[in-house]
Parts: C-alpha cells; structure tokens; sequence
C-alpha cells in the first residue's frame, strides 16, 4: 500500500505537475520562435552594415555592428541558460586598454603619432573587433540560426526536452568561448593574481622592515648603547657597570624574542617542520582568546598554500582580539576534493569590513593567488564567521573520478554517430559527385529526384547537416568531460598520426 503523502498516478498533482513542465516547455519553444522574428530583421540590417563596412569602405559602421550582433547573441545565450540550463559563457577576447602617451606626449599607432588617444584607440578597437574569432562565430550564428530552428520545430513538437536540449549544444557550438578567448582571459586572470601577490609580497616586506627598524634595530642601538656605558663605568663604578650589564643582557633577551616574532612573521619554523595543522594549532594556544581547532585534511597542501592559509587565520585571530574584543574562537580547516575550506568564527563585537583597513583586503590578495575566495557575514553585535575557500589546491585527486555521461546523452552521441553518414555521404558527398559527373543513375539519392533548381542547395544542405551531426557526435563527450577528452586525444595522437 503506498505510504502517506506519496503520490500516485491516480492524483491530481502528477498529471498536473506534468502538464506544467509541458507547457513550460512549449512556451519556451515559443520564446525561441518569436526570437526568431527579431533576429531577422536584425540580421538585414547587421548584413547591409556588414557589406559597406568592408565592400564600400564605411568602417565606421562595423562597431555598432559588432555591438549590435553580441547583443543579440549575449541575449540567446541567456535564453538558453534559462531554458535547458546549459552555461555559455561569454566569449569574446579582453578589451583593449586606453592607449598611454609616451614620454614627449604623443601616442603612437604602429608607425603614426597622433597628439590624442583618439585614434589610436579607435584602431586598438577596430583591430580588436575583427581579429577577436567570436565576432565573426556571432555573425555565422545569426546567419544559421533561424534555419536550424525551424528545422528543428518536429522535434520541438515531438520530444520538446530534447528538441531544447539539441538547441541549446548547437548554440553552445558557436557561441561558447573559443580556445584563444578562454586563453586570453586566463592571461589577463593571472597578470592580476600577479600584480596582487606582487603588492602583498611588497606589503609583506615594508611590514617586516618596519618590525624591524622600530623594533628590533632600536633595541640593538640601544644595547649598543649600554655597553658603551659600561666600558665608561667598568673602572670608576663597577657596581654600576654591572647593573648596566644586567639590564644590556635583559634587552638582548627581549631583542631575540622579537627577532624571532619577526622571523615567525616571515615563515614560522613549526609550519615548514610540522605542517599547517600543527602551526594553526601553536597559533591557537598563544593567542588571548580560547580558540578551538579542527582541521581534517587527508594530504598536506602545497608549501605556499600552507603558508597563504597560516597567515590568514593569524590575521583573523589578531583582528578577533583586537578589535572585535572576542573571548573566544573556532577555527575550521577541512578538505572537499581537491578544495580547501577555512572558516574562522569568533564572539566578538562584529561588525568587519574589508574596507575599514582591517586586514581583510590583504586576506583577500594572498587568497587571489591561488584562485581563492573570501566571505564574510559580520553583523553588528557578532558573531562574525569567515569563510576561505581556496580550489584545487589540495594535491591527491585526480580527474578520472568524473561522472559519466547521462543516459540521453550516451544514446544521443549512438544516434548521430550510427546516422550522421547518411546525409553526409550517400545524400551529400556521393550524390554532389553524381551531379557534377552527370551520370544518370539515381538510385536512393533522394537530392537527384528533386527539380533541377533545388539538386544542389539540397546535396549542400545535407553535407552541412551531416557534417554538424558528426561535429554534435565530437562535441557532447568533450563538453561533459574535457579533461579525460582531452587526455584520451593526447593518448590516441601517435596512432592518428
């Protein structure tokens, strides 16, 4: 008898329930089919600026253009995010920067020198625009959407899931990011992370020579000092003397204490010896506050993870007691994969703010060179939690644990690879060869039984076909999983070749 609360076929909500994902579907499809009225106008009128850009010489006119055709691309992509939850990100190369005048003033353009940034910026943009490989992916696509959409209205009215699903990889074809944009982007990602550790690094060192200079040299002049007084008194007053000698061996104790804070500062020698469980926890029982530590990792990470990660929590710590006046604080340290997760909860006042100069935005550069992420939630009143997160840090994993293609996926790929040579060959290739040789036997190749006008856009038409099924076949498996595609083709090179 089935449980209470489990519904069945027989209630209403299912029927109800399926009957609102259809409809969902379908105005989804409708969505896409009315987006196919805008696209066609625009598409006229992006195709006349096209043509005089380049035929007629009105390069003024290729920007907007541009602009025009990756807005409309930019909007497709959010469509198909919504409608199949397929992510395309954005494409396209970094934009050029302004142009920066050279030392007389002038700005150069290649071999040119213009006396403002005009010029040079509009040649800096218009090189961009053309040589970026997604303006001219956003032009093809525009020209070959709305056929594709109307050849797969059947299947949006069959099997609309799948009719969407199938729309959503052709759009990820041509609008998802090419390899040169997704290198330029990681290019620009790391030329921050540099500039970001370059000033921590240089944070770091003015914080350590400041220790240094008003701590740690003030008290050796100072014993310096000292001793010269004592060389003074060693005859005349030697009672004095020693009492100088005390207090000059008292400083030198203090001195190599704060050197070796200073040191600590640096590298601490517990980190590098024990590790960054170890360290935390020394941390923990030298600060004021009763701090609680739980650190699960089942590989040590990295030296300068370790290092990254030990300075952050003594930061937290110190700013906890100092100025949130907490008594108390946890300190959490666990392994998801090949991430590493920190949180830091203290009781105090509350109230953080990276931008108050409490030591957050430096957290924040040595989490960005390793890719990694701060949160804080401070409320007024406490308590205040931070949570680090820092990806792909933690050595030990490896890609082959990915999850397998779904179902409809695996069958997907079958289908087009057991019938992609259909329309490929037989009715595009081999039939192109028939009509262009002129022999007379038809057999099964349909595009000859056709009227003389539409034999050839037909062979065309089922060649591109075929060959984007095939491409589709490629593309499913190296989307789901890159990294194994990737290796599985590196593996496979040899032989190819």
């Amino acid at each position: 008898m089935p449980g209470k609360g489990v519904p069945r076929c027989s209630d209403p909500e299912v029927p109800l329930a399926q009957t609102g994902d259809m409809l969902r579907r379908f105005g989804h499809i409708a969505t896409l089919l009315a987006f196919t009225l805008v696209q066609l106008p625009i598409m006229l009128v992006t195709g006349v600026m096209l043509l005089l850009s380049f035929a007629l010489g009105m390069v003024f006119l290729f920007p907007p253009q541009v602009g025009m055709v990756r807005r409309l691309a930019e909007f497709n992509r959010r469509l198909v995010r919504r409608q199949t939850g397929i992510d395309i990100a954005s494409p396209y190369l970094p934009a050029p920067a302004p142009p920066v005048p050279q030392p007389d003033g002038m700005y150069r353009s290649e071999r040119t020198l213009y006396k403002t940034p005009r010029i040079p910026a509009w040649n800096n943009r218009w090189k961009w625009l053309v040589s970026d490989p997604a303006t001219w992916r956003d032009e093809l696509w525009l020209l070959l959407d709305p056929p594709v959409k109307i050849a797969l209205v059947p299947l949006f009215v069959l099997l609309p899931a799948r009719g969407l699903r199938l729309y959503g990889l052709w759009s990820e074809l041509l609008l998802a990011p090419t390899a040169a944009s997704l290198l330029a982007g990681q290019v620009t990602h790391l030329r921050r992370t540099r500039n970001l550790a370059a000033d921590s690094q240089a944070a770091e060192m003015r914080r350590i020579e400041r220790d240094l200079h008003d701590g740690t040299q003030a008290r050796i002049v100072a014993i310096g000092m000292t001793l010269g007084a004592v060389e003074q008194l060693v005859e005349d007053d030697p009672k004095a003397a020693r009492a100088l000698l005390a207090k000059a061996r008292d400083a030198s104790s203090e001195t190599l204490t704060e050197l070796r804070r200073v040191i600590r500062g640096i590298h601490p020698p517990v980190l590098a010896e024990r590790g960054l469980a170890d360290a935390i926890r020394a941390l923990a029982m030298d600060s004021v506050m009763r701090v609680s530590v739980d650190v699960e990792l089942e590989h040590r990470p990295e030296s300068p993870v370790e290092a990254a990660v030990y300075f952050a929590v003594s930061e937290l710590l110190s700013n906890a007691a100092r100025h949130g006046d907490a008594r108390t604080a946890s300190v959490d340290i666990s392994g998801n994969g090949p991430d590493l997760r920190v949180t830091v909860t203290d009781d105090g006042l509350g109230g953080a703010d990276p931008a108050k100069g409490s030591g957050l935005a430096g957290i924040e550069r040595r989490l960005a060179a390793f890719d990694g992420v701060l949160a804080l939630n401070s409320p007024l009143g406490g308590p205040t939690t931070v949570t680090m997160l820092l990806p792909n840090v933690l050595p030990g994993h490896s890609a082959g644990g990915t999850r397998g293609m779904p179902r409809w996926k695996t069958v997907t790929v079958i289908l087009l690879w057991g019938t992609a040579w259909c329309p490929t060959f037989p009715q595009g290739i081999v039939a192109g060869v028939f009509k262009a040789f002129g022999i007379e036997e038809k057999a099964w190749f349909l595009p000859l039984y056709l009227p003389e006008p539409w034999q050839w856009p037909v062979i065309v038409a089922m060649t591109l076909v075929g060959l984007l099924m095939h491409v589709m076949a490629i593309r499913i498996p190296a989307t789901h999983d890159p990294d194994r595609y990737m290796e599985e083709a590196s593996v496979l090179k040899p032989w190819c070749s």
